[in-house]
């Protein structure tokens, strides 16, 4: 009697849990209510129908594009170039069986489950891993070397920088895991991505550069009063020099910055001195440009490492302020000693040259500091003077060509000062300058071999008293051998007996350094 009770119970408990299901599962074709894929609701559709759904959205979604970011560079492939491929097509065959299979039991209580909370799945997609890799490696083509950065003067005389950008160097393997990872997190959007690489870094970067806001030091000489062409050679010098960036522990050498000496390098024939002689010679006046410079470095305080003085002295600069050069012989070299890079401009325009040098003032703001020239010692010109035969000039031509030089001994001294207060005097430079008499030019053709004659003897015996008796009354008369008429090659001064004086030469020109034929061009 208990037994078939307990029949009874079974069969009428099991009827109530078969009307509880809804009549859609009882079909076993049909995805019960409830199920979504992704945000799409499947409940209803066929297990067909469903798969349909899931292979539209791939094809939906293979024009989204995945992106390589490497630097200002960048590779895009669409997912349909990387492979696209559905990689859960079990999904549908497991979401169909959600209530419909299994004893009675189980599928009420899926179903009821899902009428108290949805059941969510994702599509899972993959791409071909030859195609990801190949893509990846791509980008290899960005590889890049580090660009140093540049610096330049503006048209308002401000300092601008620009440039400086790391060197690149893709790190595929790292690279190709972040573009797995993304695809393998997709959220059905474009994908970029930030390529893994190895950086190196410029010396020279916009940042760096950017604290060269500074005067360190600046100094301007005049050069109005010079002749054309020494003109040309100062400015042509100088464009040779502006510019110029000198990184920590970089040296500059004047010399190597603007030779050769020469009209195609833009160099014009210009007075210089060759052998205690005046000659015109490519560069002349190419000096002022090193000594200028040279007083801007000092007020910079950088490592002064070869400067030499000119023979005699010159007239832009006071005594041992100048710096001359001579290819092979003579070079003005500085190093920036400093820990920021030093910017070094330079201009020469109507007559003024000007060199001024950026950086980074880390001198203390009460320090101040000052050159000041110490004459030791005078040496008065040579009394006597230098008569040079001019054989390509007929006689009556007669110009004074150097004045005369005074020579002395001097000594640069830097005073250093802390809150106006004289604090320190540190010797910088001595410098020795040699005493040269005036010399001139003395035309000697003529038909008149007596007076030519006798015109040689008096330069040779540096007699000036002469040269100017007979060039103002001739030979005393006596009888006298005709000679053969010369023609002497035409020049500008004509033929008389008269003196023809002759405005002298700068005396910031070229100085002999005593070695033969060196010339020194300043």
């Amino acid at each position: 009697m208990r037994k078939n009770l307990w029949t009874a119970l079974a069969v009428t408990a099991a009827a109530a849990i078969i009307s509880a299901v809804p009549a859609a599962a009882a079909d076993s074709d049909v995805i019960s209510d409830g199920v979504y894929i992704g945000d799409q609701d499947v409940g209803g559709m066929t297990a067909k129908e469903a798969e349909q759904y899931v292979e539209g959205q791939v094809r939906a979604l293979e024009d989204t594009t995945v992106t390589i970011q490497m630097g200002e560079q960048q590779s895009t492939k669409t997912l349909k170039e990387l492979g696209l491929k559905w990689d859960n097509p079990d999904l549908v065959q497991e979401i169909s069986q959600i209530g419909t299979t299994g004893n009675i039991i189980r599928r009420y209580k899926e179903q009821k489950s899902l009428q108290n909370e949805n059941s969510r799945y994702e599509i899972e997609y993959t791409v071909d891993s030859s195609l990801e890799e190949a893509f990846v490696d791509s980008c290899n083509a960005y590889n890049s070397d580090p660009v140093e950065g540049s610096v330049y003067m503006g048209d308002d005389g401000q300092l601008y920088v620009e440039g400086g950008t790391d060197g690149l160097t893709l790190d595929a393997e790292a690279t190709l895991k972040e573009v797995q990872a993304a695809i393998g997190e997709w959220k059905a959007e474009d994908i970029t991505i930030e390529a893994t690489v190895e950086r190196e870094s410029p010396q020279v970067t916009a940042e760096t550069l950017s604290k060269m806001t500074d005067v360190l030091g600046t100094a301007t000489t005049d050069y109005s009063a010079s002749s054309s062409g020494r003109a040309q050679n100062v400015e042509n010098g100088t464009s040779k020099i502006n510019g110029t960036l000198l990184m920590p522990g970089e040296s500059f050498s004047v010399t190597d910055a603007v030779v050769p000496f020469n009209a195609e390098n833009g160099y014009e024939l210009a007075p210089s001195y060759e052998a205690g002689q005046v000659v015109d010679s490519y560069g002349g006046g190419i000096c002022q440009v090193s000594t200028t410079l040279y007083n801007a470095v000092l007020k910079a305080e950088l490592e002064v490492d070869a400067r030499s003085n000119h023979t005699m002295l010159v007239g832009y600069v006071d005594p041992s302020k100048d710096a001359a050069i001579a290819e092979g012989v003579m070079d003005f070299v500085f190093t920036n000693d400093k820990d920021s890079p030093v910017y070094i401009a330079g201009a020469a325009y109507y007559g003024t040259l000007t060199f001024t040098i950026f950086g980074e003032e880390t001198r203390p703001a009460n320090r101040s500091i000052e050159f000041v020239s110490e004459v030791l010692s005078q040496t008065d010109p040579a009394t006597n003077i230098k008569l040079v035969a001019k054989t390509d000039q007929n006689v009556g031509y007669f110009a004074q060509v150097q004045t005369p030089h005074q020579g002395m001994s001097a000594v640069l001294w830097k005073k250093i000062y802390v809150d106006g207060v004289l604090t320190d005097t540190v010797q910088v430079n001595s410098s020795t300058y040699q005493a040269s008499p005036a010399i001139y030019e003395v035309g000697i053709v003529t038909s008149n071999q007596a007076l030519s004659s006798a015109l040689s003897t008096a330069i040779a015996n540096n007699d000036l008293t002469q040269v100017q008796n007979l060039l103002a009354n001739g030979v005393p008369q006596q009888t006298e051998t005709q000679a053969p008429q010369t023609d002497a090659p035409q020049t500008d001064a004509p033929q008389t007996d008269a003196s023809q004086m002759v405005d002298p030469p700068e005396t910031d020109a070229a100085t002999s350094s005593g070695d033969g034929d060196v010339q020194i061009i300043q």
